[in-house]
């Protein structure tokens, strides 16, 4: 015996929640949109109770809203669950750029992901410019080494995805690369106040399509 693990089982309900998570980031399911538990299982091929466990999860990550007997439906882009979301992934950026020990190679890795970020929005793939600005934001809170607050990005940085589509798919989302220069130069002069202070405002700005969409 070579003394291999079995290979995980992938569980019905995650392949729901899965599905049901990427087709609200993605804008598939719009904000609004009601979410029947029969209807999706039919759409899905999955029973009611999959689904119904995979909602559940959504309505707790703040995706999805429900109200007893009476909807369930995908949550608004400007849901409370939302702005505190964006509150503290700001903090936690803003913590991992103070506590990061950036060497030449973390900079490196962040000037090639502003290129692939750039290169996206310019093609206008908005998929594309997502994952290199993940890359990019990533490599501060690589350095920093804090466990905790990488896990908590990725429990919260899901609610964040349909605003970052909204602006990388729009004209502001060229300050962002700006941005992520000005960054890079902060991080580069050891400058870490004005490095703090320039993650704040991408995040700031991210937190304005909110307002513009309260305001619409």
């Amino acid at each position: 015996m070579s003394g291999l693990a079995p290979v995980r089982r992938v569980l019905l309900r995650d392949e729901a929640y899965e599905h049901l998570r990427r087709a609200i980031v993605t804008g598939e399911l719009k904000p609004g949109a009601q979410l029947r538990e029969h209807d999706l299982a039919a759409e899905l091929g999955l029973s009611r109770a999959p689904v119904r466990q995979a909602l559940t999860r959504l309505t707790a990550e703040g995706l999805v809203e429900s109200k007893p007997q009476s909807f369930t439906r995908v949550a608004p882009l400007e849901s409370d669950d939302v702005r505190d979301a964006l509150q503290l992934t700001r903090a936690l950026h803003e913590f991992a750029v103070r506590s990061a020990r950036l060497t030449p190679e973390h900079l490196t890795r962040m000037r090639a992901a502003n290129a692939k970020f750039a290169a996206a929005i310019e093609a206008r793939e908005v998929d594309a410019a997502i994952e290199a600005d993940d890359e990019f934001h990533d490599v501060p809170v690589e350095a920093c080494g804090n466990r905790a607050v990488a896990e908590t990005l990725d429990r919260y940085t899901p609610l964040l995805r349909r605003l970052e589509r909204a602006r990388f798919s729009s004209l502001p989302a060229h300050r962002s690369i700006r941005r992520h220069e000005q960054l890079i130069d902060a991080c580069a002069a050891g400058d870490t106040g004005e490095a703090v202070r320039i993650t704040g405002r991408i995040w700031a700005e991210l937190g304005d399509l909110l307002d513009a969409g309260k305001e619409s």
